[in-house]
């Protein structure tokens, strides 16, 4: 019996490893919020076609872990790597990890949050500011941490917080857009979450257009990458 939990373990640290590195190799998750599960939906869906993978399935969605199990039924795995997002606590983060959530996204940090998620092997990225927060989340097993709000330090402050913590993997949300979405590639992020820059043409029911947004952001973040 012991021999089995123990490759259970494995095969599920595996698989929190594999959604990490999908994360990182994108380099963008979608923030999606929506007034109803169809837009959240078709904004999904948009972002997907858009080369966008990653998508964060706000909470603050009517009915976020329906729209989890059902982006889950649409999409192979392959093609998505779905999570949950402004989960204030362990009891919305174990419903969206029920409902299929692949990995979970606070606005702060939430040590109970934070337990959970490591009881079952699912990354958890909390929202941290100051040295000490993110010192904090990283303790508690946190790989990565959420720079949020991030246009309120910008991305010099990451190349500050990497001089002490070069091991610290930073994903900025909230004030990332194509125009320095550069910059905070070059500052060492492993990712960025952007919303409504990415999805604000889904409010005049222009998809397309988000799917446009979706491809310059996953070539803006490769050319940076690639010192261009």
């Amino acid at each position: 019996m012991n021999y089995v939990r123990e490759k259970e373990k494995e095969v599920k640290k595996m698989k929190k490893f594999d959604v990490l590195n999908r994360i990182s190799s994108v380099g963008v998750v979608a923030v999606v919020r929506a007034e109803n599960e169809e837009k959240a939906i078709k904004i999904s869906e948009a972002c997907i076609n858009g080369g966008v993978p990653a998508i964060e399935m706000t909470f603050t969605v009517p009915g976020a872990a329906k729209c989890i199990e059902t982006l889950k039924k649409t999409f192979p795995a392959e093609k998505l790597i779905v999570g949950a997002g402004t989960v204030l606590d362990s009891e919305t983060a174990r419903a969206a990890i029920l409902a299929g959530a692949e990995y979970i996204v606070s606005p702060g940090f939430d040590l109970d949050t934070a337990k959970l998620c490591n009881r079952y092997q699912v990354p958890y990225m909390p929202g941290c500011m100051t040295i000490t927060e993110i010192l904090h989340a990283m303790e508690a097993g946190c790989d990565i941490v959420k720079l949020f709000p991030g246009s309120l330090p910008g991305p010099s402050y990451v190349k500050a917080v990497r001089g002490p913590l070069p091991q610290v993997n930073i994903m900025p949300t909230g004030g990332v857009s194509l125009a320095n979405v550069k910059d905070w590639i070059k500052a060492g992020v492993v990712a960025v979450g952007t919303g409504s820059d990415l999805t604000g043409p889904a409010k005049t029911g222009d998809y397309e257009g988000v799917t446009a947004l979706a491809k310059q952001f996953v070539a803006a973040v490769k050319e940076a990458r690639e010192g261009k």
